[in-house]
């Protein structure tokens, strides 16, 4: 009978992206509600790139090695060091993992792809967060019955209630934009940025809406400067606070990934303006591919158009995200399961 679970959390590591962190808060969240007396033991995700004797020492002495969740599949951190994933010898599960791929960018390499299937060949479970990377994995060569689809941990992060935000509006706007990294925004910066400001001046002028700008990384405030919307407000408070804020919006358009997907979380319809595959495989994967839009659709004003759509659909599109997640997390309660018989958990 476990008393007590030391857990090796491998996760992304950068504390300035919401998401990032929200990702890893949820997954502790969800693990401490299926487990009782659990000790984590954190490492960075690039400790899957080099060995480091002292590293994998202890991860060993865990009960368990979780990976993820989040892009771990991502060039910048592959390959996966061999060495590393052999000298492993505890169970390894991974948990709510998502193949990034943003547009522009190069395909993986072959060592690349050699080092993901290296992992996966190693690890018991694996839990994925869209219908693609379960595809690409077995494209790889993976044991199908390992896979399952366990959608991402965020989108059941904790909502913490924000004490100093208050309303004062009846429509409210969120907005958000991907200015942390991504080296295609200047080809499309023009375009992006005048399709949110008549987004924001149509709610503003048919609806007396107020506009939020939902950071999710500091550097977005360089973007902001250009974004020519008066009277926005700017929301920046922790992830679970930030969660929190999203549920009491009435549309929410983001580019990042994670404000598309605390919004579904929260159950606010939201638009995804699609930089990478991962925009358009969460809008599949929560069964709302029409809640996507390309970047090539801003000549046309389909950002536009569609946010118009959607907010006269609210109420719609609430249903079905509240539809949706219980199925969700239905999916992780089994995964969960499965990790229990993996270490032969009691309670």
């Amino acid at each position: 009978m476990h008393k007590f679970i030391n857990i090796a959390h491998i996760h992304v590591w950068d504390n300035k992206n919401k998401g990032d962190v929200g990702i890893v808060i949820a997954v502790k969240e969800l693990l401490n509600k299926y487990f009782v007396n659990i000790k984590f033991s954190d490492f960075p995700v690039e400790t899957l790139k080099r060995y480091n004797k002292n590293e994998i020492y202890k991860i060993n002495n865990a009960d368990i090695l979780i990976i993820g969740g989040g892009g771990i599949f991502y060039r910048y951190f592959l390959p996966f060091n061999k060495k590393t994933i052999n000298s492993i010898n505890i169970p390894i599960i991974i948990f709510g993992v998502g193949y990034i791929r943003e547009i522009g960018s190069r395909v993986l390499n072959n060592e690349e792809k050699d080092s993901i299937y290296y992992l996966i060949k190693k690890s018991k479970l694996i839990g994925v967060r869209d219908y693609y990377t379960k595809k690409i994995l077995i494209n790889l060569g993976a044991d199908k019955s390992k896979i399952k689809l366990t959608g991402d941990p965020a989108i059941f992060l904790s909502e913490i209630k924000e004490k100093k935000f208050n309303l004062n509006k009846k429509i409210n706007i969120g907005l958000n934009l991907n200015y942390s990294g991504w080296l295609g925004f200047g080809k499309w910066e023009k375009d992006i940025l005048n399709s949110y400001e008549k987004i924001a001046y149509y709610f503003i002028n048919k609806y007396n809406a107020q506009i939020y700008y939902l950071l999710h990384h500091p550097d977005e405030i360089n973007i902001l400067k250009k974004l020519n919307i008066k009277n926005l407000i700017i929301i920046d408070y922790k992830p679970n606070e930030q969660k929190y804020i999203y549920s009491k919006l009435n549309l929410i358009i983001g580019m990042m990934l994670h404000s598309c997907v605390f919004a579904f979380g929260a159950q606010t319809p939201e638009i995804n303006l699609a930089y990478d595959l991962r925009n358009k495989n969460f809008a599949k994967f929560i069964n709302c591919p029409e809640l996507f839009v390309p970047l090539e659709g801003l000549k046309k004003n389909n950002l536009y158009k569609k946010a118009k759509t959607i907010f006269l659909n609210q109420k719609k599109y609430k249903l079905k995200f509240i539809n949706r997640k219980v199925a969700i997390e239905k999916n992780i309660q089994g995964f969960i399961k499965e990790i229990k018989l993996i270490i032969k958990y009691e309670k």
